[in-house]
């Protein structure tokens, strides 16, 4: 391939790829430097030009003409003037003022003397080093697209394929990346096979060497909301609003929902008819239950709602700013509904309206008041 293919090619790849054109040519530069230096045992400073239009390559020695060597980054002109040097330079590349003089008269502190250095091979050396600089370049520039897709999709659901598994993780296929699920984060007790497609709610989403780093899980309440939003339109034109959620993966969830219109039942919409919606969401989800809470302003009737299926409940609000306590009274048979199996269903809800609740039976009220 001659020199003006070769820019063609160039061309072609960076409007592809959507490269800066710059970018590139700074890189193929700088790598041409240091192959040059490598190949061919050069410590002096050299540039190497590019011509974009036709693809010949130049390596350039040049000089920097200074009054005495130094180590440093600046030198002084005979008017005592600061005159910096590129930080780069070395005692090879450096000139004295006198002996430059003889080779270019008038020239002064901190100009340039520089001299054509291609060797007749290095044509074959360029070649090697721009492919695997433009390589690099279309590496970068791919998994920089890549990241700028994924940057928005963290907190989100998506649809993918399973892939592959190790010890620890699947690894879904997510398009242009593959999303790591690791095992932990799936719903306790479910069994995939690879090929088949899966939802997963983005946990994270990073920048790293290798491209984006894409976390992925089935156990986060994150992905209670989000199916919720993909099966109910009703979330998204705003006639039903989804406050919280609260969950123990694979178990059970709370889901705190409203209506804005006096006329839309929120728990009877979210059911669907013939328990259709409620039962796409539940067909994710291995089993798990869940439990649609009625959200309301009052938080004495949030937290009553949120005990269900704890019938009877009386909620009084013992702090609502610092601590945020609740007592919930309830009657003897209601006890252990609204403690729930390992205390979960008290768990949840304390979680889901965000109090401290404590729970007395009515009859552990009036032996107190007795005392």
């Amino acid at each position: 391939m001659d020199g003006k293919e070769f820019i063609k090619a160039l061309k072609n790849i960076i409007e592809e790829k959507n490269i800066a054109e710059d970018d590139v040519y700074e890189a193929m530069e700088q790598g041409l430097i240091t192959a040059y230096k490598k190949n061919y045992g050069s410590k002096t400073n050299v540039k190497v030009s590019v011509d974009r239009k036709t693809g010949e390559f130049k390596v350039i020695r040049y000089y920097v003409v200074v009054s005495e060597y130094l180590e440093g980054e600046e030198a002084t002109d005979e008017e005592g003037n600061i005159v910096y040097l590129p930080p780069e330079i070395n005692e090879d590349a450096q000139l004295l003022l006198e002996e430059a003089r003889e080779m270019v008269p008038g020239i002064e502190v901190g100009e340039t003397i520089e001299e054509e250095v291609t060797p007749k091979d290095f044509g074959r050396v360029a070649a090697s080093t721009c492919k695997q600089v433009v390589t690099q370049k279309i590496r970068e520039a791919e998994r920089e697209a890549i990241i700028a897709e994924f940057s928005d999709k963290q907190d989100e659901l998506m649809v993918g394929t399973l892939a592959m598994e190790d010890n620890k993780n699947y690894y879904v296929d997510l398009g242009r990346t593959r999303g790591i699920l690791p095992k932990s984060e799936m719903i306790p007790g479910e069994v995939v096979k690879m090929g088949s497609s899966i939802k997963v709610y983005i946990s994270k989403v990073e920048a790293n060497n290798k491209g984006p780093l894409v976390l992925c899980t089935r156990k986060h309440y994150g992905f209670i909301k989000r199916l919720f939003e993909t099966e109910i339109p009703e979330l998204a034109d705003g006639t039903l609003e989804l406050h919280a959620v609260a969950r123990e993966a694979g178990v059970r969830s709370k889901v705190a929902i409203s209506s804005t219109n006096d006329r839309v039942d929120a728990i009877g919409t979210c059911i669907g008819e013939r328990g259709s919606r409620i039962g796409n969401i539940l067909a994710e989800l291995n089993g798990e239950k869940i439990d649609l809470v009625l959200w309301s302003e009052d938080n004495a009737e949030f937290i009553k709602n949120a005990l269900s299926p704890a019938k009877d409940v009386i909620v009084s609000i013992l702090d609502e700013e610092a601590t945020r306590e609740a007592l919930a009274i309830v009657t003897d048979e209601n006890l252990s509904l609204a403690i729930g199996k390992k205390g979960m269903n008290i768990r949840l809800a304390s979680r889901l309206t965000k109090f401290k609740i404590n729970i007395k039976t009515m009859t552990q009220i009036q032996e107190e008041g007795n005392q």
